[in-house]
């Protein structure tokens, strides 16, 4: 599947495009299985499929996981590859274009420092990914002042606004208040990805607010392990329970 049919589904007609976040191959064929037109590998589900704290998966088997995700479906994979682990623009595209992938997250937090990024120099990195990659990547820019603390509006449209013009496909302002999704996406001029969280509103209510794109972050993938771990409970009562007799 080409970028050019995963930037199609992020103006409809059906949205919002909710893409499932699948950690390994065989969720992704899950989800693909189950009729989703698209899949967003989420960085810190796959870091915990493989026994590393999110932001700590070494890069070669980060691209390798998703890899292997993007080999085992027949539609789009976007893959979240953090802050492109101070790669070269040349250098990441060529490694996502390799793992199969045809879209990516690129974050404004300054993995080194832990702070937000200069927003000029995250758009020219933007725009160096965009010249190397031309059509054939989607670009989604999480836009990281929310998780930072930083609450105006007007931040995150600057930066969004900012990315927009480097080439961006979609912008990403990780844990927005809802009820802002309709005015960032107005004020940017791309669609917006939103996060959906536990407590938070559902996909469909997402979308009605001004949400194009929902991901999920590792939450699926936090839910699975959640039902692994009760089978494991309900397990150790079953050989409990023969033991005692």
């Amino acid at each position: 599947m080409t970028a050019a049919v995963l930037r199609a589904l992020h103006h409809g007609p059906d949205l919002p495009l909710v893409l499932p976040g699948p950690w390994d191959a065989a969720g992704a064929k899950v989800f693909a299985d189950a009729g989703f037109p698209a899949l967003a590998t989420p960085s810190a589900g796959v870091a915990a499929s493989l026994g590393y704290e999110d932001g700590r998966t070494p890069t070669d088997e980060m691209f390798a996981a998703i890899t292997r995700i993007a080999r085992a479906v027949d539609i789009p994979v976007s893959a979240d590859v953090e802050a492109g682990y101070g790669l070269s623009a040349k250098e990441l595209v060529a490694r996502l274009t390799d793992a199969g992938a045809v879209g990516c997250n690129l974050e404004d937090t300054d993995h080194t420092t832990g702070a937000l990024r200069d927003a000029q120099e995250q758009a020219d990195w933007l725009a160096q990914v965009r010249a190397e990659a031309g059509d054939a990547l989607v670009i989604n820019a999480r836009i990281d002042t929310y998780l930072h603390g930083v609450q105006e509006l007007e931040e995150t449209v600057r930066r969004g606004r900012l990315y927009a013009e480097a080439g961006a496909d979609c912008v990403y302002p990780i844990l927005a208040p809802p009820p802002q999704l309709t005015d960032l996406a107005t004020a940017i001029g791309l669609p917006v990805n939103a996060v959906v969280t536990p407590d938070g509103p559902s996909p469909r209510e997402l979308g009605t607010l001004g949400a194009a794109r929902i991901t999920f972050g590792p939450g699926l993938q936090q839910r699975a392990m959640a039902a692994v771990a009760e089978m494991a409970k309900q397990l150790r009562e079953e050989l409990g329970a023969g033991t005692e007799a």
